[in-house]
């Protein structure tokens, strides 16, 4: 029996395989569904430090910060384990080698197509009225926002969680940042004006006009913090090196080898 390729990519079957797993994760937490993930892994990726698997893992199982309970399946969190990994180290190669990804999005129109058969099935053609308010914003988003929302709200979601990026004093990063937010609701006055000024100075023609944007502000950030992220501080000696052969800095009189060095 042939294993499985550690770092291959993720196939469709095993997208969708994750997607169904991560719904299915114990309530009452709310785990990221696969186009939130894809943008949560992202935004790991491209902070200007390394974040260990232990540490960005957790929070894909609930948006708000929750924990898994202590009776959690291991069989169910190893499989989900060893999909996110795969697919969190494909997105650090392709940006590292190629500058590029090709993102999880939402597909709408198998998504209305879902919905019209479960709404002949059950002989109700309109969305259920669960959340008026919701359904009602939904309906004034343009398909490119409706797209990219889920992605970029996972994106923003890593951000939150490890807030070094946004805090970094460097005018890229805000910029990339905010061509990524665009796709966010707007909630204040200042963010509306930021929305208003990129649809003016970088529109966006059409949904793969945005996808690509999308891509390009993503590659941006992880080559701005690549220097940071790998960064190591040289270690400086506060005292002399001392030769084997030298007088111990003890003041023994002896040969550093056969005093404090033969340690």
């Amino acid at each position: 029996m042939s294993k499985t390729n550690p770092a291959a990519d993720l196939n469709d079957a095993e997208f969708a395989e994750l997607d169904e797993l991560l719904a299915t994760t114990p309530a009452p937490l709310q785990a990221l569904d696969a186009s939130m993930l894809d943008g949560y892994l992202c935004g790991v990726l491209v902070q200007p430090r390394l974040i260990e698997v232990e540490e960005w893992l957790p929070p894909i199982f609930d948006y708000d910060g929750g924990l898994l309970p202590d009776n959690t399946d291991p069989a169910w969190l190893a499989r989900i384990r060893e999909l996110v990994m795969r697919r969190h180290a494909a997105l650090n190669r392709s940006l590292a080698e190629h500058g590029w990804i090709d993102p999880v999005l939402l597909d709408l129109e198998a998504l209305d197509e879902i919905a019209a058969e479960e709404g002949a099935e059950t002989g109700e053609t309109d969305k259920p009225a669960q959340d008026p308010g919701v359904d009602a914003e939904l309906d004034t988003m343009s398909p490119i926002t409706r797209t990219l929302l889920p992605w970029v709200a996972g994106f923003q979601h890593a951000a939150l969680t490890f807030p070094e990026l946004s805090e970094m004093d460097d005018e890229g990063v805000m910029n990339a940042m905010a061509r990524l937010y665009r796709h966010l609701p707007a909630d204040t006055a200042e963010e509306k004006e930021v929305v208003a000024v990129l649809d003016r100075e970088h529109p966006l023609k059409d949904l793969d006009a945005a996808i690509e944007d999308l891509i390009v502000n993503v590659a941006d950030l992880y080559d701005l913090t690549t220097e940071h992220r790998y960064h190591v501080d040289t270690v400086r000696r506060e005292t002399p090196k001392v030769g084997r052969n030298d007088p111990c800095p003890c003041g023994s009189g002896r040969k550093y080898k056969q005093c404090h060095g033969a340690n």
